[in-house]
């Protein structure tokens, strides 16, 4: 069937998640994070995505808020910044304010164009996820912004992928599904959807039973892979 519906993760997909200590670390103040930062930035994102799995397992759920200041207190320890409350405060400042990446906006303004329906599904909680679409001036073209705080838990729980066409109707294989997230690809896969998975630095394939259908370096291709 034909694409109808283009649905992309947030964080790393549409959003720069490495962005915050790469500012915070430019900024004065902040010397000690100059040498550091990309090894933070790693280090957040996979401590963030870890707590998401094993709170999904445990029936643990909690705001993602919750889970991005976990995952930011462990990587500011293992990267010797522990108890600088000032570095701290400003790395959760800015990740209310992450930038989108550069072919974003023009992408979906494409997409929106072309007929097509736009949203996000996001482990992030309704705040964040707007104070992010907020920032990257990107909320006029798309339809709608969900998140998992509405099922309780987090991808790759079938509850949330149920989330998108609960919102649109849709049959699963007229969905395209976009995250740079592998594994969110993976589950998106076995799911039902079309997907594609944003592997910006390279990454080896996910070792998991279902696959992306496709494979890219940025977002520049997600019309031509949507039909138009």
């Amino acid at each position: 069937m034909a694409i109808t519906t283009c649905v992309f993760d947030a964080y790393g997909t549409l959003f720069d998640v490495a962005a915050a200590a790469r500012q915070a670390a430019a900024e004065p103040g902040f010397e000690a994070l100059r040498d550091t930062w990309p090894d933070l930035a790693n280090h957040w994102r996979l401590k963030q995505l870890q707590y998401t799995w094993l709170r999904a397992v445990a029936d643990a759920h909690c705001d993602f808020w919750d889970v991005t200041q976990d995952g930011l207190d462990w990587a500011l320890e293992a990267t010797g910044l522990h108890g600088d409350a000032k570095l701290r405060q400003r790395l959760l400042d800015l990740y209310w304010e992450l930038r989108a990446y550069p072919e974003v906006p023009q992408m979906l303004q494409t997409l929106k164009q072309g007929g097509l329906q736009t949203a996000i599904l996001s482990n992030g909680s309704p705040p964040m996820l707007d104070g992010a679409v907020q920032s990257a001036g990107i909320g006029d073209v798309l339809d709608d912004v969900l998140s998992v705080e509405s099922v309780g838990i987090f991808k790759p729980h079938a509850k949330v992928y149920d989330l998108v066409q609960d919102r649109f109707g849709c049959a699963r294989d007229e969905v395209l599904f976009v995250s740079s997230n592998g594994w969110d690809a993976a589950g998106a896969s076995g799911y039902g959807f079309v997907t594609a998975w944003v592997n910006r630095a390279g990454e080896p394939m996910d070792r998991l039973p279902w696959k992306p259908a496709h494979v890219l370096s940025d977002l520049t291709s997600i019309p031509e892979l949507a039909g138009l």
